[in-house]
């Protein structure tokens, strides 16, 4: 975990999230990354807590708050649309422009699939703007930025408009089992966590499951 560390002040930790693993034990148990916070007190008290949360198989930037009062104060920006993100995905599929903004609304699937979602007009409101980063062959590298934080959003918003993230095995072409891992990762985010500065800029590298693709849609790979 610490290995993963990208960013540390008094406020907060920016950490580069695994794809695979939930950010949360879930009801039948199994680890999770929660599990491996307290190595990452920096002598407080208490561990971290998530100031935010990431798909199990979404990999990337993730927030942690130190303690209460800057956990209160991230959890507020992140509910008022003040942090930025950016995304990168390889999508399935080659949209017809090069940018554009996609406004569908998102309600559960079912009170059985839990977090699954699916397009309702009587939903809560979700935005997603996208930019075509590069594109090769069948796949298209996209960076996308969502205005609204709905669970699976930027997932569902891809796989209405015809380009499914490669991987994606809930609301793409993806297989169950045996498929390519989801190709979604949290690249950059933005937090004004002071007053007097500027806000914190934090990059994640790319997860070695996206790389090769990735390249092939014209990524000059990172040292």
């Amino acid at each position: 975990m610490l290995a993963r560390l990208l960013y540390r002040d008094g406020l907060m930790l920016v950490i580069d999230k695994p794809a695979g693993m939930a950010v949360h034990r879930g009801p039948k148990g199994g680890e999770s990354l929660e599990d491996h916070f307290d190595v990452l007190r920096f002598g407080l008290p208490r561990s971290p807590s998530l100031a935010h949360r990431l798909d199990r198989d979404t990999s990337g930037c993730l927030v942690l708050g130190r303690h209460r009062k800057a956990l209160a104060a991230l959890g507020k920006m992140f509910k008022n649309g003040k942090v930025g993100k950016t995304y990168w995905a390889v999508v399935e599929g080659s949209p017809a422009e090069e940018e554009g903004r996609i406004d569908i609304a998102l309600g559960k699937l079912d009170e059985d699939r839990g977090w699954w979602m699916k397009p309702d007009p009587k939903g809560q409101p979700a935005a997603t703007t996208w930019k075509v980063m590069g594109r090769g062959g069948a796949l298209t590298w996209l960076a996308l930025e969502p205005l609204t934080g709905r669970t699976h959003q930027l997932r569902v918003h891809c796989a209405e408009m015809g380009w499914p993230v490669l991987g994606d095995n809930i609301y793409g072409k993806a297989p169950r089992t045996g498929g390519p891992a989801l190709h979604l990762h949290s690249r950059e985010i933005v937090v004004p966590i002071s007053k007097n500065k500027p806000p914190v800029a934090v990059t994640a590298p790319v997860p070695p499951h996206m790389r090769e693709n990735l390249i092939v849609c014209g990524w000059k790979a990172e040292n």
